[in-house]
């Protein structure tokens, strides 16, 4: 159903009265928030990173074990379209809101580094990121700019400078396990905030994907900002189904208004 106008407004300001009162609000964020900096998501039908590719196959911990050259040639169009990718206003609208003081945290699904990049300090990036790499062999952990632009430019698999084992960058892959440190931050953080602001995902995939209904069994209320429709949408205090490039910004402007 198309909203009118000021339909779109009395949600903003809904919005943006609920965070202004809250004393503990957290973001949860997904492919959606990046997507407006260039970054494909997963699932999309013909854009999706898996539109073309068997994620058990080039994706999980298995594959990459048994052949790393198969995950490296998928990720490498990624790899270079991340590093090229700016945060776009949706990510700094969220720094902006820590800066304020309102957001504590974001919890984020994404490894595209894109909040920390925007100015957000606390980031709980559950699902691993590309700023370092793991040694298969030695586990000695290097940082991913000493073989990027090379691995961009060739496409070669990147080997460990001290024992030559096969670097994985540290994103969690299927079948592996989560961060646990970090997933038992972001707990934490869903715990224990008042509001929690969901951006761009579509929450379906867990653990990430449980965590509003856990604030929400706490008492928290729930803004979601989303292009489709979530499973707790109908238990959600806003729901706004728009960019986040675009919402997030206008979001900002009701708040600079609120008293």
């Amino acid at each position: 159903m198309t909203r009118s106008f000021p339909d779109i407004q009395n949600s903003y300001a809904e919005a943006a009265e609920i965070l202004s009162h809250s004393s503990y609000a957290v973001a949860l964020t997904g492919a959606g928030i990046s997507t407006p900096s260039g970054i494909p998501d997963f699932r999309s039908p013909t854009s999706g990173l898996w539109a073309h590719s068997d994620p058990m196959a080039v994706a999980s911990l298995v594959g990459f074990r048994l052949k790393p050259e198969a995950f490296f040639a998928w990720i490498r169009p990624l790899v270079r379209t991340i590093r090229d990718a700016q945060p776009n206003p949706a990510h700094l609208a969220l720094a902006r809101l820590e800066e304020m003081g309102i957001l504590r945290a974001v919890i984020t699904q994404n490894i595209d580094i894109l909040h920390t990049r925007a100015g957000s300090k606390h980031v709980l990036e559950v699902h691993g990121h590309i700023r370092e790499a793991t040694c298969g062999a030695c586990f000695r952990i290097w940082p991913t700019d000493i073989f990027l632009e090379q691995f961009i430019e060739t496409g070669q698999v990147p080997h460990c400078p001290d024992c030559g084992g096969v670097l994985k960058p540290n994103v969690i892959l299927f079948g592996e396990q989560l961060p646990m440190k970090v997933l038992r931050e972001a707990e934490q953080a869903a715990h224990q905030c008042d509001v929690m602001l969901v951006v761009g995902s579509s929450l379906e995939v867990a653990p990430a994907a449980d965590l509003p209904r856990e604030a929400l069994a706490r008492g928290a209320k729930l803004v979601i900002i989303n292009y489709e429709p979530t499973y707790v949408d109908d238990r959600a205090s806003v729901v706004i189904h728009d960019d986040a490039a675009v919402v997030l910004p206008r979001l900002l402007e009701h708040l600079d208004k609120h008293p």
